[in-house]
């Protein structure tokens, strides 16, 4: 059966046509399985979940599934690194957003956490992730600014743009006890008067 080609509208041509003109990115990671215990997946019980993320020229990271799932509990799991990965990449938004806004961050923590449901047939997906940013910032600064920068920053935050479930983010902004220090005034060494006695 022959399809014939449906003309798009202009605006949709312009939309085509942007979004091929995107500035793109590629990540690339090399995932290797080191839990083989001599008979590879032979049975359930006879292979370690272990292995190795890598990536050129930075270290290495160790890990494992979950210990629901017979996984290294000393190990990161990949459920912990998506949790990780939309904590990671919203704090790093919000830092640049703070430092073209005149928003001074001393410290920034976020317990953050994610529930994933299990389904009967063994499948299972991420239903929400939580971030709770505990966040101090200048005496002086604006609060409601820092506040609102929150919201600014989950909107461009890519990773959390690129999942289907909820990302609630719960911040608090707390003025900081640190004080910053006044830039000291320049020193210019004096010169010895020529009459001075150098004996």
């Amino acid at each position: 059966m022959r399809r014939d080609k449906q003309k798009l509208p202009p605006s949709s041509q312009t939309q085509i046509i942007e979004r091929m003109n995107m500035k793109q990115h590629r990540y690339e990671i090399h995932v290797e399985w080191t839990g083989n215990e001599g008979e590879g997946t032979k049975t359930y019980k006879g292979y370690r979940r272990d292995h190795v993320i890598a990536a050129r020229g930075k270290h290495q990271i160790q890990a494992s599934s979950d210990p629901e799932f017979r996984g290294d509990r000393s190990r990161y799991n990949p459920e912990e690194l998506l949790v990780a990965s939309l904590s990671s990449c919203h704090m790093l938004w919000y830092l640049h957003l703070c430092s073209l806004n005149h928003v001074t961050v001393f410290d920034y923590q976020d317990p953050a956490s994610g529930t994933m449901r299990e389904n009967d047939d063994g499948s299972g997906e991420f239903v929400r992730v939580l971030l709770r940013p505990r966040v101090q910032i200048s005496p002086g600064d604006d609060k409601a600014k820092a506040l609102a920068l929150h919201h600014e920053a989950h909107h461009m935050c890519f990773i959390a743009r690129s999942v289907n479930f909820a990302v609630d983010v719960e911040p608090e902004i707390a003025a900081s006890d640190i004080v910053e220090p006044e830039k000291a005034p320049a020193v210019r060494e004096l010169s010895r008067p020529e009459s001075e006695d150098r004996s």
